[in-house]
Parts: structure tokens; C-alpha cells; sequence
């Protein structure tokens, strides 16, 4: 159950864009679950919802997101891609670098965890933000993708209770930089980033996803590292050495086999 709006200057910047149908806020359960039945009712491609607080916000597998009301921009994003479904999880790896390119104009040091993580490096890196790509069929047949982002934006400073526990594997824009950050800004800069990427992935030109693959693979902070991918019933241990041109990882075990992640949990370890 959704309550009043907000974003007044948010929905004005995005005018004449693709996210122009901008739907800011108090409170929902979801933004994605939200948006996906949307999705299934028909709405139209690049509907916008952002919450300040939200009761069962969700990550990959099934994993809750903790922020306090309005310390975090939670946004999702309805996008109806000119793509074939085998290509929209490029849509998670072109949100990651949109994120993390806004992070970097704000002096603060993001990079991409594959598949779907924002981080600041460190031992271990901390999570600046989380994205949730998740797709659905409306009564047509028509797929739509429904894409959550949730970013740490300005955090109470002490850190409070309920977030004391994640203190040492996450952190926010306002930690690392020293200053507060204005969500609707940063909004904004995401979306226009992120469009421009959908952009010139549904372009006839192939050139799109490569470029989105090279950006990726020069923000990673997972290549070159030492992984455990953990894949439902099994694991895979040994090094990033790639992303594929699917934008797949592959990581090469002790034993010199070659496996390709197209989907999974990845963690980083300390090198062997």
C-alpha cells in the first residue's frame, strides 16, 4: 500500500526522457513487487518508483534490505527492452556501472562486485548498493524487466542500532565522502546514465554491449580476484579471470577447468 507523492524536482530533471512517469513515495513493501504487477497489468515501459521506507524490501535470493526511512534511494525501474530475454541480465551489469560511475563523481571509490553489487574496496569490500533485476510476462506475452536498485545514500551519523551489525561489510555515500548527497540529484544521474546504457544496447549497432562489457570489466572488483561462486547445490572456488561476452564470469579453478557463472552467489576470499 503506497501513500503521498514526492520527487517534484526529480520528475521535473526527467522530463522528455525515457523515466519520465516518476512515482516517489512515504512508504510500500516493495518497489519491485510493485512494479512487477504493474508489469502484468500492462503499464508501459519506463515507470519509476522510488520509496523513502520500505516494510519487505528484497535482494537476491530471497535476502531482506535493511535502511532506515529516507537513508537510502530505493528505486525501481519498468523497462519493456528491445532485447532478446538471454541479454537482460545486461540490464543488472548496466544499472551496477550507472551507480557506480555517480559514486565516482562523488570521490568516492565504487566498483562492481558481479553480478549485482556496488562496493567500496577493503578486507572485506563494503556494499554501497544492491540491484535486483527481475523479469516477468504481462496477459500478452510481453516481457517486461523490472530492475531495483537500493543505495546507501546518507546514513545517521553514529550509525544506529539496527544498522550496527552491517557497519563492517557495508557502508554509504555520506561515510565515504564526508558530505550528504541529494537523492533526487542522484536520481537523476543514475537514470540519464542508465538509459543511455539501455540505449545503445537495444541499438542494431553490437557496439552497445561491448562497450557496456569493457566499462564493467575496468569497474570490476571481482576480476583477478579469488572467488567461491556458490551456485544452489554446489560450489565453484578459484579465479575471476573474465567476463564473457554475455557478461558471464568465468572463473578458473585449481585444477585449470574453466566454468561459466551465468547466475549465482559470489564471494570474495583472501588470496590462497
Amino acid at each position: 500500500m503506497v501513500t503521498a507523492m514526492r520527487g517534484e524536482r526529480a520528475r521535473s530533471a526527467l522530463e522528455g526522457t525515457r523515466f519520465a512517469t516518476l512515482r516517489w513515495v512515504d512508504q510500500t513493501g516493495s518497489t519491485n513487487r510493485d512494479l512487477l504487477d504493474a508489469a502484468v497489468r500492462g503499464e508501459p515501459d519506463g515507470v519509476v518508483l522510488v520509496a523513502d521506507h520500505q516494510t519487505a524490501g528484497r535482494g537476491r535470493l530471497e535476502r531482506t534490505w535493511v535502511a532506515p526511512a529516507g537513508a537510502s534511494l530505493l528505486v525501481s525501474v519498468l523497462v519493456r527492452p528491445d532485447l532478446e530475454p538471454a541479454q537482460a541480465p545486461l540490464l543488472t551489469l548496466a544499472m551496477a556501472l550507472a551507480v557506480a560511475e555517480a559514486a565516482r563523481r562523488r570521490q568516492v571509490a565504487a566498483r562492481i562486485k558481479w553480478p549485482n553489487d556496488v562496493v567500496v574496496d577493503g578486507d572485506p569490500p563494503r556494499k554501497l548498493a544492491g540491484i535486483l533485476a527481475e523479469s516477468v510476462a504481462d496477459a500478452a506475452g510481453s516481457m517486461a524487466v523490472v530492475v531495483g536498485v537500493g543505495i546507501n545514500v546518507n546514513w545517521p551519523v553514529p550509525v544506529p542500532a539496527e544498522l550496527t551489525d552491517l557497519a563492517g561489510s557495508a557502508t554509504a555515500l555520506n561515510v565515504e565522502s564526508g558530505a550528504t548527497h541529494d537523492r533526487q540529484d542522484l536520481l537523476v544521474e543514475v537514470l540519464g546514465a542508465f538509459e543511455d546504457r539501455c540505449r545503445r544496447l537495444e541499438s542494431a549497432d553490437p557496439a552497445g554491449r561491448g562497450e557496456l562489457l569493457d566499462a564493467v570489466r575496468q569497474a570490476s572488483a571481482t576480476l583477478g580476484r579469488r572467488v567461491r561462486a556458490e551456485l544452489g547445490r554446489r560450489s565453484v572456488e578459484g579465479l575471476a579471470t573474465e567476463l564473457d561476452d554475455h557478461g558471464d564470469l568465468i572463473v578458473v579453478d585449481d585444477h585449470g577447468e574453466r566454468h561459466v557463472i551465468s547466475a549465482g552467489d559470489v564471494i570474495h576470499l583472501r588470496p590462497a
